[in-house]
């Protein structure tokens, strides 16, 4: 195992061992160290991702891949705050997947290294077993936003892994998961409308981990991901599906008027999204 007390270091190992609730497997959870200029914030994108500026130091820094919790011995996954509070009525299910879990990864990464310090790999391939878990939760737990954010994240980890190898076809991997990001963001909300899954208000929407945007976030997601991945093959349905996401959106921009309270930069992509959905309507 890599030192990981060193000041130099990135992240750390916590001294005390965490606990699998699945397989009872003991393991160190890495943590994010802050300050000393690891962190240089940069711009925020259009899909409401936080870029960090690279350091002299310490060079490039993926805060997101510290977020999401990986057992190395069944690959349950979860978002660290879920880890340990995992919903019991999926621990069976879960347990049961742990071959399909292994299996799925492989074909992406098959030489994945849990000991040491996490890479951009293991950190996209987290997320992605996250999302085969939380397939399992029950909706008392808001799993289809849950899976909408790690298949955002993951998504995001594949385009910077395509930016440091270019020759591994990551990017055809970055679309797959912004596509999937797209379908558990209009599940969410239609599961929402219906009643079938309320959203728990009191967890991080993110998107990204600095910035928690909140139900707003999600609302605006769901129109970016419809207007950037929603499918074109039917014009007519196009047109349908696009004048329902900006009429979210157009939502969306009246609450900013109407509250201060509202985060800025989130209501002026709002602003830009809605004027760009427009545009392609009425073409």
């Amino acid at each position: 195992m890599s030192d990981a007390g060193s000041l130099g270091s990135i992240s750390f190992f916590q001294k005390n061992d965490t606990v699998c609730p699945i397989c009872e497997t003991k393991f160190k959870k890495e943590e994010l160290r802050v300050g000393g200029g690891r962190l240089i914030a940069g711009p925020l994108g259009n899909d409401l991702r936080r870029y960090y500026e690279a350091s002299k130091k310490f060079g490039d820094v993926y805060p997101l891949i510290y977020y999401v919790m990986t057992c190395p011995g069944c690959y349950y996954s979860a978002m660290g705050s879920d880890f340990l509070t995992i919903d019991p009525k999926a621990v069976e299910a879960i347990r049961m997947g742990e071959r399909e879990r292994r299996l799925s990864v492989e074909l992406i990464f098959p030489n994945l290294d849990w000991d040491n310090l996490k890479t951009l790999k293991e950190g996209a391939a987290g997320y992605f077993l996250a999302m085969m878990c939380y397939e399992h939760w029950s909706s008392d737990f808001s799993p289809t936003i849950k899976s909408g954010i790690c298949a955002m994240r993951a998504g995001w980890c594949f385009a910077d892994l395509h930016r440091r190898f270019p020759t591994e076809n990551f990017d055809y991997l970055e679309k797959i998961f912004y596509h999937k990001a797209r379908f558990f963001y209009g599940l969410t909300l239609d599961r929402e409308t219906n009643g079938e899954e309320s959203v728990n208000a009191s967890m991080h929407f993110g998107p990204d981990v600095d910035n928690n945007f909140g139900f707003d976030g999600v609302m605006y997601m769901t129109g970016y991901l419809e207007y950037h991945f929603g499918s074109q093959a039917n014009p007519e349905q196009r047109e349908q599906s696009l004048t329902v996401a900006r009429r979210s959106i157009a939502r969306l921009v009246g609450m900013g008027k109407a509250s201060k309270n509202k985060p800025g930069a989130l209501i002026e992509k709002a602003k830009d999204l809605h004027h760009l959905i427009g545009e392609e309507i009425k073409e």
